[in-house]
C-alpha cells in the first residue's frame, strides 16, 4: 500500500478504486455492503439490535474475501477505516446505479 495520507475522502476515492479493480471482488463488496443495509434496516424495522452486530461481520467478511483471494491486496480499512467505509457505500451506490468508474477490469 502506498505511504500517502490522504487528507480527503475526494483524494482518498480514486486510490480506492485502484484496490478495487477485480470483478468478482467488486461483485463480493457489493454484496457484503447490501448485506449491512439490509442488516441496518432489519435492525430498525424489527427493534433488534442484534442485527447491529451482524452488519460489520457480514460486511468485511465479503469484502476481505475479495481482497485476499481476487485482488490479492491488503484491504484499505487497516490503513483508512473511515475513508475505507464511506468508499464502499460510495462503491455500492455506483453499481447500484450502474456507474461503472472503472477504466480497467482485472479479472484474474
Amino acid at each position: 500500500m502506498t505511504d500517502k495520507r490522504f487528507k480527503s475522502l475526494a483524494e482518498f476515492y480514486p486510490f480506492y478504486l485502484t484496490e478495487h479493480q477485480n470483478l468478482i471482488s467488486r461483485v463480493l463488496h457489493f454484496i457484503g455492503t447490501g448485506l449491512v443495509v439490509l442488516a441496518l434496516f432489519a435492525a430498525i424495522l424489527f427493534h433488534e439490535w442484534r442485527f447491529l452486530l451482524i452488519a460489520p461481520l457480514t460486511g468485511y467478511s465479503f469484502a476481505w474475501v475479495g481482497h485476499f483471494f481476487f485482488e490479492k491486496n491488503k484491504p484499505a480499512t487497516f490503513r483508512y477505516p473511515a475513508y475505507s467505509l464511506a468508499s464502499d457505500f460510495i462503491l455500492f451506490w455506483d453499481l447500484l446505479t450502474g456507474n461503472q468508474p472503472f477504466k480497467t477490469d482485472k479479472n484474474r
